[in-house]
């Protein structure tokens, strides 16, 4: 089913249409909101709260609008939200997505082990990148929007976007040199 109908439905009080929606959107939530707020209880929360904005919001949205980058933004925007009101960003301390978030259920244990390592050392790489640098790696290349939606997302020109993008792959490329990575051992 089209997201444009999943919203339709919901829009007119399909529950079933609504837990649709969640289910096809949460782990990429929760994927989002740790990576904010680096604390899996925290991001379990924040992903709920991020739904009931979404839910509330749902006549805002456009229908000529592309939905992933609209849930995104209101994902990005609560959890902003949710890191001012407590005001103690360095309080929360790295945890990594759950294997099961990345394995493939083809892959032998030995796999799982080997495939485990490698998304440690990269989620390691990008927890110490800057907060800029960090939000472009998660944007762009983790949840796949298009330079035009993260500048539409953000409020700046396309071109910052594209440097900013550039600057933040060079900032990881570093931080996983110094964690001794080697060209190609990640994928």
């Amino acid at each position: 089913m089209q997201d444009s109908e999943l919203i339709q439905r919901c829009r007119l009080g399909d529950s079933l249409a609504w837990e649709h929606l969640v289910e096809k959107f949460q782990r990429r939530i929760f994927g989002l909101a740790l990576t904010y707020v680096h604390n899996r209880e925290e991001a379990r929360d924040l992903a709920q709260e991020i739904f009931v904005r979404v839910f509330n919001g749902l006549n805002q949205f456009k229908d000529d609008q592309a939905f992933v980058p609209w849930l995104l933004a209101m994902g990005r925007n609560c959890c902003i939200d949710r890191i001012r009101r407590l005001k103690v960003r360095n309080r929360y301390h790295t945890d990594m997505p759950e294997q099961a978030e990345f394995a493939d259920p083809s892959d032998s244990p030995h796999d799982d082990l080997e495939t485990s390592g490698r998304n440690k050392t990269l989620y390691k790489a990008i927890d110490g990148l800057s907060e800029q640098s960090r939000e472009m790696i998660m944007l762009k290349d983790i949840q796949g929007l298009k330079f035009r939606e993260i500048s539409s997302m953000l409020g700046i020109p396309e071109g910052t976007v594209k440097s900013r993008s550039v600057k933040a792959r060079s900032d990881l490329l570093c931080a996983l040199k110094d964690q001794g990575y080697q060209q190609g051992s990640l994928t």
